[in-house]
């Protein structure tokens, strides 16, 4: 039995599963797996400066409360999906298809049309494929915990 345990644990390492954690979200029917950035420094790095957001996963800002919120793509390699919601998760305002940018302090601000506590990002095309529209609920993982 010993030996079986151990297998399994080899198995799930490298099976690249980067949710040992269990963080997910649900959204539109599909499960992702999710970073969570609940702080100011995770918040403010975000996906800067990674060359891929692996095929299926994505990252979740959680602020403080709901306000206007805009993103950037300062030093962000991947075409993203910026995805807003408000705090009983529900999509307000959406960014399709968001190239990335190179030029710094340059970058253009994407804002979301209302308040905002959550944001979803994604590779670029998941809204669309999705077929998303203001309203779609975001389902939180037992294992996301929110500040309090």
């Amino acid at each position: 039995m010993r030996e079986f345990r151990t297998s399994l644990a080899v198995l799930l390492l490298l099976s690249g599963c980067a949710t040992a954690s269990g963080q997910w979200v649900e959204l539109g029917g599909t499960r992702y797996p999710v970073e969570i950035a609940d702080n100011d420094q995770e918040r403010a790095r975000g996906l800067m400066f990674r060359e891929q957001l692996t095929a299926g996963h994505g990252m979740l800002f959680i602020h403080d409360r709901e306000e206007p919120q805009a993103y950037w793509m300062k030093n962000t390699k991947i075409p993203l999906d910026i995805l807003y919601f408000d705090n009983a998760r529900k999509l307000v305002s959406q960014q399709r298809d968001v190239p990335p940018c190179s030029l710094g302090d340059g970058c253009p601000p994407y804002p979301s049309i209302a308040p905002a506590r959550y944001v979803l990002e994604l590779n670029a095309g998941e809204a669309t494929r999705l077929n998303l529209r203001v309203g779609t609920e975001l389902q939180l993982g037992p294992e996301v915990t929110l500040a309090p």
